[in-house]
């Protein structure tokens, strides 16, 4: 029942009985119209054999609930070659449990004596060649439509997966892109009455020198600029650390870290920078990732 209803909503179970009513009703106006035709019982109203046709749909529809579940079950799977046959097999199946079912209710209701040759000939055999067709059709029908629209809800719940992940990437996209453009590429540094342009992948390392920041360079010793170190940590990418309270270092230009008794940094130049204590971790968290 738990899957009936996670398969069905309201609406649908609405619209499969408003099918079946028509169905119901439509057979009982056929079948009194050959009756009233032919003069075979003035006295059958439409009521009486809406009755009969009521309970042989009903048993039509639950001798169907197998195959919901078998199609269910089925279209979760991956591609399968023989889905085809087992598809007619079990259609077959439901259509013989169905008429096997409106035989013997008939039978019962009728209050015959059970023979089993009576009971195949005058009831399973007649109720064979009268809904055989018509049942095995709806059977074929229901397989299409809920095969359909249960591949359709697979490939819903699909797509909204890979909209989930288009926009989680998105938002990390959006993230790294704003994180990444608050970094500065290049230092302004004023040499005398000129605008010093100094790329950020040519400086080596940074120190402090009291109110000023001396920034030493691949091409130059050092150029002096009014910064704070903790300013142009933040400005500067997360390849330069903070090793030290007066040392910032670009880890690119780092060769190894030399744990001595004052652990310090070998750079590309051969300087050797402090490394403080408390940014041991920090420095081997880094290199490690290399």
């Amino acid at each position: 029942m738990k899957l009936l209803y996670k398969l069905f909503n309201r609406k649908k179970l609405l619209l499969i009985s408003v099918v079946l009513i028509i169905a119901m009703v439509f057979e009982t106006f056929q079948q009194l119209f050959y009756i009233k035709r032919f003069n075979l019982n003035d006295s059958v109203t439409f009521f009486e054999l809406f009755k009969n046709q009521f309970y042989r749909w009903i048993m039509w529809s639950f001798s169907g609930i197998p195959l919901l579940f078998f199609i269910y079950k089925d279209v979760h799977k991956e591609t399968e070659n023989t889905r085809i046959i087992k598809y007619c097999a079990i259609i077959f199946l439901s259509v013989f449990v169905n008429i096997l079912l409106i035989a013997s209710i008939s039978m019962l209701s009728n209050s015959d004596s059970f023979s089993f040759h009576k009971f195949y000939s005058e009831y399973f055999l007649f109720f064979t060649f009268q809904k055989v067709p018509i049942c095995t059709l709806g059977y074929i029908a229901v397989t299409i439509i809920l095969f359909l629209n249960f591949q359709k809800e697979l490939l819903e719940i699909e797509v909204q997966d890979l909209a989930d992940i288009k926009r989680i990437n998105q938002e990390l996209y959006n993230k790294l892109s704003l994180t990444n453009a608050n970094k500065a590429k290049v230092l302004s540094i004023k040499v005398g009455n000129k605008i010093k342009i100094i790329p950020v992948d040519t400086i080596i390392w940074i120190e402090a020198d009291d109110y000023c920041a001396n920034v030493h360079t691949k091409e130059n010793p050092s150029y002096s600029m009014r910064a704070s170190l903790k300013s142009l940590e933040l400005k500067l990418s997360d390849d330069f650390l903070r090793v030290h309270r007066k040392s910032i270092v670009n880890m690119k230009m780092a060769k190894e870290l030399k744990l001595v008794a004052k652990p310090y940094l070998l750079l590309s130049n051969n300087e050797e920078i402090l490394v403080s204590k408390s940014n041991i971790r920090v420095v081997k968290s880094y290199m490690d990732k290399q």
